[in-house]
């Protein structure tokens, strides 16, 4: 007889840990000791569920490195303990988190499933239960009892995403996720139906598992707009310290053609920056040459983002940097799709 799966929650905090103290009319966190008793729905998966918090959950707009760096060691040390995790976190960061972490976890072989929710999990119309519901459901699927999902996910309103491909579209519905440039990897209606021809190949039983907590702050961004002046691209290039800079262009990787702004680009590469050419657009691929207005760019070796997202750009960056990738390599490692960020 196989063994149910045994699931590890990792709550960081975020609205779905969130009850209503109706005295008050405010929200608190829960203890995740007592889940069962918010979502007694939970009793009838055929999996085995923990949970660990952080000893003081966070709200998203507080995620840095340093709670990246301990959610990965949570996984770290109950990865061969667990079957899959579900990481529950604030949906305004979740995928520069999703992102973050599927870098730092090499060769995972077990799913990670982040989640969170719109309204808390004690509201009338909330929903945190069905999202959590799922989400562990997907985090148990197994075949031949391994793991069906091996890579990190973000689960929202019926759909699982790869999370390095997510981002954040709505802060007011239900659907506050789009992946808009690769497919949803499983989607949940009558039946959980798991797209396979869409999941990352895994490596597992080939290469170790292995946790890479060295990521670097020395990462900046600049949006370009119409009339930006010197003053601000100055102070930007002036960042002390500063090694690497995503710079979100116009469409498919367009930008001035001022010889102001392409000078001093130029200069600040000769120096050692390196500068990611992603596009502000929600969906489409950095094409670097097809207009003029992105020749020089090309000519000037800027890197090129292809159909990267903006989080899964910043979150790349920090873990090259942070891994000690050379100034020689960065450009080819980087437009190489690691974690299937990218095409």
């Amino acid at each position: 007889m196989q063994r149910k799966p045994n699931i590890l929650l990792i709550y960081t905090g975020g609205t779905i840990g969130m009850v209503k103290d109706y005295d008050t009319g405010s929200l608190k966190a829960f203890d995740f000791d007592e889940l069962l008793k918010h979502i007694p729905e939970l009793a009838q998966l055929d999996c085995d569920i923990d949970s660990v918090s952080f000893k003081k959950p966070i709200d998203s707009s507080n995620m840095n490195i340093k709670y990246w760096i301990e959610i990965a060691s949570i996984i770290e040390t109950n990865y061969k303990a667990y079957d899959g995790f579900v990481v529950l976190h604030g949906s305004d960061t979740m995928s520069y988190s999703a992102s973050a972490l599927s870098f730092m976890l090499e060769n995972l072989a077990k799913p990670v499933i982040f989640t969170g929710s719109q309204l808390p999990i004690g509201d009338l119309r909330t929903d945190a239960k069905e999202n959590l519901i799922t989400s562990i459901q997907i985090a148990s699927l197994q075949e031949k009892g391994k793991p069906v999902i091996k890579e990190v996910g973000l689960y929202f309103e019926y759909k699982l995403y790869r999370g390095n491909r997510t981002i954040k579209v709505n802060a007011e519905h239900f659907e506050a996720f789009s992946s808009p440039n690769y497919p949803e990897i499983a989607e949940s209606g009558v039946h959980l139906k798991v797209n396979s021809s869409f999941l990352l190949a895994s490596k597992a039983g080939k290469k170790k598992f292995k946790v890479h907590k060295n990521m670097s702050d020395q990462v900046g961004t600049l949006k370009l707009f119409p009339g930006i002046s010197e003053l601000v691209l100055n102070a930007v290039l002036a960042t002390e310290d500063l090694k690497v800079l995503v710079l979100e262009t116009y469409g498919a990787g367009n930008a001035p053609t001022d010889k102001w702004f392409i000078d001093k680009l130029k200069n600040a590469i000769t120096k050692g920056l390196h500068i990611i050419n992603v596009t502000q657009c929600t969906g489409g691929s950095v094409t670097m040459g097809h207009y003029e207005t992105s020749e020089l760019l090309q000519r000037m070796q800027l890197v090129n983002g292809k159909d990267i997202t903006f989080e899964a750009a910043i979150t790349k960056a920090m873990y090259l940097i942070g891994s000690g990738v050379s100034d020689k390599l960065f450009k080819t490692i980087f437009e190489t799709s690691l974690r299937g960020e990218m095409q």
